[in-house]
């Protein structure tokens, strides 16, 4: 198990929201794979997805859905998408035409199990790029999936949709505002192939509150940024990738612009963080947590520079892997960021408050065996210091270890 992760023991429900899953046999047989949530009646729904180029066919099928751009669709009518059907082991990414048809096919089969049109239906998948997608055992498993939607399925929801996770990963948050309290509960999967603009992940979040649409995309594209925009394990950005949030309005409680906005944009950034942060704890083969943060420079775009080349060298993270302060690397990796005249002498380095370089070299008082006590802990801080600013930005990673070979040489053995 990855560093100091564990599953919840339970998941708060949300009102107006229910879930539902199955074994469908899509890739593993001993376990639920099929993941179906009702958002509810009148419902609103954000989404962010991959910026992939190739990205999969369900999130090609899922945007047509939700922005209804394409003219030669059945049009939705006055309203939107209400339900979401995952699968876990298959990622219908690679696969062409077959594969659009292939998430086309299930959108229709489970409308015509709920007497919806199809583009009620947001598709997603992950698992295996590159094999056709089993629309036999999806549309097998639809009337089970329908019977058995509950309130009470977050935790089982958790479980259906990992893969390579060890764990599954969920929170639950309660917001009280002015005309009372609300829910929030969110779920996550993703272990390999994380790097922002989302990654080989996919995060479905609930909130009772009455949103529109608007506000509530908002709301989740800033949570994202700070979040799942925010994490790296390998970096690689997967073509699947998505972050749902549905508000069903069912608790009456409304949420205008001005503190209980800003309340509840600040619960939603706490419980997408919490997501995020498990995703990387739980990075395949990971044995430490990671938190690069660097601090003042000219602006955040050149902070986010430098944290991301920190955070993606596989030099550093095996050393860190290793225990081994060669914090050499750190400050190669610095180096090479991209940041224009930046001065050697103006960067200092600290991890887990061992100050390590300053002025250009080592740090006065800096000790060898200082360091091998701040590398060999299991959650490391390592603070960039740039001297030129104050923006800062932070990043959350982990470190290689021999098993993230491992386990991405046998994934589809």
């Amino acid at each position: 198990m990855a560093v100091a992760l564990k599953a919840p023991t339970h998941l708060v429900p949300v009102p107006g929201i229910r879930l539902s899953t199955v074994a469908a046999g899509i890739r593993y047989r001993d376990r639920d794979d099929l993941l179906l949530i009702d958002a509810g009646p009148g419902a609103a729904l954000a989404a962010l997805f991959t910026r992939n180029a190739f990205c999969a066919a369900p999130v090609q099928v899922a945007r047509e859905h939700l922005t209804r751009e394409d003219p030669a669709r059945e049009p939705l009518g006055a309203g939107s998408p209400r339900w979401l059907l995952i699968n876990a082991g298959n990622a219908n990414a690679g696969t062409g035409t077959a594969g659009l048809a292939a998430a086309r096919a299930t959108c229709a089969a489970l409308g015509r199990t709920l007497e919806e049109p199809a583009q009620a239906v947001l598709p997603f998948s992950t698992g295996v790029i590159g094999e056709p997608l089993p629309v036999e055992r999806i549309e097998a498993a639809l009337p089970a999936l329908v019977a058995g939607l509950d309130a009470d399925g977050w935790m089982a929801a958790a479980r259906a949709i990992m893969t390579t996770d060890t764990v599954a990963k969920g929170a639950s948050r309660t917001v009280a505002l002015s005309g009372g309290s609300v829910t929030l509960t969110g779920i996550a999967k993703g272990s390999g192939m994380i790097h922002p603009d989302m990654a080989t992940m996919l995060a479905f979040i609930g909130t009772d509150a009455v949103l529109d649409a608007d506000p509530l995309r908002q709301l989740l594209a800033e949570a994202v940024e700070h979040s799942f925009n925010a994490i790296t394990v390998d970096g690689d950005t997967s073509t699947n990738d998505a972050v749902v949030c549905i508000a069903s309005g069912a608790s009456g409680v409304t949420v205008p612009p001005g503190p209980d906005r800003e309340r509840l944009a600040a619960a939603l950034n706490a419980l997408c963080l919490e997501l995020a942060q498990a995703i990387v704890r739980d990075g395949e083969g990971a044995t430490k947590f990671v938190q690069v943060t660097v601090q003042a420079a000219r602006d955040r775009d050149e902070a986010r520079r430098v944290a991301e080349a920190v955070a993606l060298s596989p030099l550093v993270k095996t050393a860190l892997f290793a225990c081994d302060p060669n914090w050499g690397r750190i400050l190669a990796a610095v180096g090479r960021a991209g940041v224009e005249d930046l001065r050697i002498e103006d960067v200092g380095i600290a991890v887990n408050g061992v100050d390590i370089v300053s002025g250009g070299g080592r740090a006065p008082g800096y000790t060898e065996e200082a360091g091998q006590q701040a590398f060999g802990m299991a959650e490391l801080d390592i603070v960039i210091d740039l001297g030129r600013g104050a923006a800062g930005y932070r990043k959350y990673t982990c470190d290689f270890s021999y098993d993230y070979v491992r386990i991405n040489a046998d994934y589809r053995s």
